[in-house]
């Protein structure tokens, strides 16, 4: 049975006037700013001429992977230059950005306060010499520009306590379980207490243990005591699921992917992505990798399809000066969140496949019900083709910075043909509001490609448990099909005419194989005669399996309608995808 979401407006307003969640804020907000800043900055990635000794190159790991020692890494304190660092341009930088809140490195595993910590001397204050808290002075600026402030702090590892936890102690031997609980009483418990104290309201505290705590030295007790004390001192505080438990825990408000790792899937609970604009998080003067504006904005965009949110790391100078490559594309995104910000603050995903659309996602804000269309790939043939919006379109209008402008379609079902100008409205990413007296999603359709046609995959199936095999860089996603899997789709035919059917696959048996495909109860058959392998590369013995499309005929449709979709096997076959296309 063809399954429709139904998402009505009265649903959606009934929702908003409901009890807000604590973690709604990061829900809304959507995009923040995270600030790698510490004595690791005065490094730049190099010591003694050397650089990092690791091939992620992260700046801000120099002191573990160059094996400094403890003093001569404070003596980098020295190269602070304070006439010119003032945090309060990195939150003006973040309001140009459209940013809503920064997280900023408290300490870092190099166990290094940025602030005038009452416990023990090795701050950066006290190792610079200087009246100056780095964590004030961007607290008093976060008011003062309506930024909410957030504080990392590494809880597991710290490099500077003797008790602390450091990778090295998998050669050395660990620390007891009693003496990692001392430097948990000494240090974590009485630091976050000041950070919680002596700041004003702090919106999140993001901690950075990336791998279950039962994997760890920390124990549950250790977490709940750390949780505990945020719930009192600060109840509105959000923590994040690094702090080593999981997204279904009691103390976690929201999940925290892998470093620059996106999202997947649709999910119905808050997440985020830390990410950075080029490869380090702290400053490196070898960075290299910089990420171009438009990376950044499918980024953002994405993340927020799926119900996740982006958080987009600087690493200013040791004069706290942030690299001009970043504040471009930081100042590039806060100019087309001016105009276009309404699709993305305050916007859900929508229960969709991620893939969907080839050309771009769809996003849905919370406050009107409109859905967004956020087109990366503006169309050549002028129609822009939108698949799983089953109810009718009150209006369609194309955001631009002079106004909105409304444009005609055309309804297909559960297919829209929108006509869009012959110039795309911005060079990064076009936006086009889709307004609804109802909104009905139908998450089961197969979408309809950039040029017409429709891929029928392994991606876009109705079918379960399924072999599915992913893109490895040479190797299409596919299926590892036996003679008795039933693949099946649905398919919308938007127009009456002839359809040609394709199937690409990897007959790998050694035979002749026969494959049927079955739309709405007619076979069409084909013989599939063995095929091998193709060179990738020339003179490197690179060799992979050959996918070769097999036409299988053509059908008529006489009217718009929907189809079943079923393919048959009868020998084990590598399985691409079916091509419908019309003549």
């Amino acid at each position: 049975m063809k399954k429709i979401l139904a998402l009505s407006l009265l649903l959606l307003f009934v929702t908003l006037g409901m009890a807000q969640k604590k973690e709604q804020w990061l829900e809304d907000d959507r995009f923040g700013m995270f600030i790698h800043w510490g004595l690791y900055s005065a490094t730049e990635g190099i010591w003694k001429g050397e650089r990092l000794r690791h091939p992620n190159n992260y700046a801000e790991w120099i002191r573990y992977r160059n094996r400094i020692g403890e003093a001569e890494y404070g003596e980098l304190a020295k190269r602070f230059d304070w006439e010119r660092i003032n945090p309060e341009e990195w939150v003006l930088l973040a309001k140009k950005a459209g940013m809503k809140y920064i997280i900023i490195t408290s300490k870092h595993h190099d166990g290094v306060a940025l602030w005038d910590t009452k416990v023990g001397t090795y701050s950066l204050p006290k190792l610079s010499g200087t009246n100056r808290d780095v964590i004030k002075e961007i607290a008093e600026a976060c008011k003062k520009h309506d930024i909410k402030l957030c504080f990392y702090y590494s809880h597991w590892i710290d490099w500077q306590h003797p008790y602390g936890w450091s990778h090295n102690q998998e050669v050395t031997g660990r620390v007891s379980d009693a003496q990692y609980d001392q430097y948990w009483q000494e240090k974590v418990i009485p630091q976050v207490r000041e950070l919680l104290t002596n700041y004003g309201d702090i919106a999140m505290m993001w901690f950075d243990m990336w791998i279950p705590y039962q994997q760890s030295i920390i124990k549950k007790e250790q977490l709940d005591q750390l949780a505990n004390m945020i719930h009192e001192l600060q109840p509105n505080c959000l923590i994040n699921s690094r702090l080593g438990l999981p997204i279904q825990n009691e103390h976690v408000d929201f999940e925290t992917l892998g470093d620059n790792q996106f999202g997947a899937a649709y999910t119905d609970y808050v997440w985020e992505t830390p990410g950075t604009i080029a490869h380090s998080w702290g400053y490196n003067a070898l960075e290299n990798e910089w990420k171009s504006t438009n990376q950044l904005f499918q980024s953002l965009i994405n993340n927020v399809s799926l119900n996740g949110s982006y958080t987009l790391n600087i690493g200013p100078r040791a004069d706290g000066t942030v690299p001009y490559e970043g504040v471009q594309r930081l100042e590039e995104m806060g100019k087309w969140l001016k105009t276009y910000g309404e699709a993305v603050y305050e916007n859900n995903g929508l229960p969709i496949r991620f893939s969907q659309h080839d050309w771009g996602k769809m996003t849905l804000n919370k406050k009107d019900g409109a859905v967004y269309l956020h087109v990366y790939n503006w169309p050549l043939d002028k129609t822009l083709r939108v698949t799983g919006l089953a109810s009718k379109p009150k209006k369609i209008e194309v955001l631009t910075p002079a106004g909105k402008q409304e444009v005609k379609f055309e309804q297909h079902g559960p297919i829209l043909h929108v006509h869009v100008p012959t110039e795309q409205p911005d060079p990064y990413v076009s936006v086009l509001k889709v307004t609804f007296p109802e909104l009905k999603l139908d998450s089961e359709t197969v979408a309809e490609s950039s040029f017409g046609g429709f891929a029928l995959n392994a991606k876009n199936n109705l079918s379960k448990n399924l072999v599915f095999k992913a893109f490895d860089g040479t190797k299409p996603d596919h299926f590892e099909l036996k003679s008795t899997d039933r693949p099946q789709w649905k398919v919308f035919i938007p127009e009456a005419g002839t359809y040609t059917i394709a199937t690409s696959m990897h007959n790998g048996t050694g035979k002749t194989v026969a494959i049927d495909l079955i739309i709405d109860g007619k076979t069409y058959a084909a013989q599939v005669a063995p095929n091998g392998k193709v060179t990738v590369e020339p003179n490197e013995n690179w060799y992979v399996e050959e996918f070769l499309d097999v036409p299988m005929g053509s059908f008529e449709v006489e009217q718009p309608k929907s189809l079943n979709v079923e393919f048959r096997s009868s020998a084990p076959i590598l399985f691409n995808r079916i091509w419908l296309e019309k003549k």
